[in-house]
């Protein structure tokens, strides 16, 4: 079978002149557009659009201008062509072929997320490496053992790996996943994976995103304890409060 062509990278974008911040951009916008095309919405103005996006709308336009849209002055971008063209520059005109390896509470998740269908992903195969998982149905699929993962990436022609194995067996999976061709993964295992340079890794640590979410509640915690003993050391407080 011949294997099926690469999704889009920040690697393969800068060769093309697009910088890697816009392309991890890109995404966020597709979502934005597809709200508002889903709301029947036909035009859109940078600032709109932006606003939806959470980006300054000088930003946006400067990304969207690396894809050749510009815009019409007065009326704004139209919303149907922007899906279009950021749904090209992102590889989503076809869907791309996803094997999950590591059927735990996450990987049974993301089997059953609905979403990825509609953005152009592909489930096609489960595997792992527990007896009592391999052949389990899940989200009308047969999880198969960690044995035939190279005979199921050659057979469906698998594009993006996705990982979400225990931490002690990532690397090892990866090994085989990039020595069966694929060279596009997508990471949950909480360790840094070691990869060539033609392989594209996405990490998603949901650990490390609470961690940086409970700097930030510190942070306002603090600003707020500071700001309630400077009330109360203003001149008068004790006098006003009694």
């Amino acid at each position: 079978m011949t294997s099926a062509p690469r999704p889009a990278s920040p690697r393969a974008a800068r060769t093309r002149g697009v910088p890697e911040a816009t392309v991890a951009r890109l995404p966020v916008y597709l979502r934005a557009l597809s709200a508002l095309a889903d709301e029947g919405v036909s035009t859109v103005s940078s600032e709109e659009l932006a606003t939806a996006a959470g980006v300054n709308s000088a930003k946006l336009r400067k990304d969207l201008s690396y894809l050749g849209s510009y815009g019409t002055r007065g009326v704004g971008y139209d919303v149907g062509y922007l899906v279009y063209q950021v749904s090209r520059e992102l590889g989503l005109s076809q869907d791309w072929p996803v094997i999950i390896v590591g059927l735990g509470h996450l990987g049974h998740a993301l089997a059953n997320y609905g979403g990825f269908v509609s953005r152009g992903f592909a489930i096609r195969a489960l595997v792992d490496a527990d007896p009592d998982l391999v052949g389990v149905e899940v989200a009308g699929l047969e999880v198969r053992p960690i044995g035939e993962l190279e005979q199921l990436v050659a057979r469906h022609g698998i594009a993006i790996g996705v990982i979400a194995t225990p931490a002690t067996v990532a690397q090892e999976v990866c090994d085989r996943l990039v020595s069966a061709g694929v060279s596009s993964i997508l990471n949950f295992a909480p360790t840094v994976l070691a990869v060539p340079e033609e392989v594209e890794v996405r990490k998603v640590d949901l650990s490390i995103e609470l961690q940086i979410l409970a700097f930030h509640e510190q942070r306002k915690v603090g600003a707020a304890h500071v700001t309630r003993e400077l009330v109360e050391a203003l001149p008068g407080r004790a006098a006003v409060s009694s």
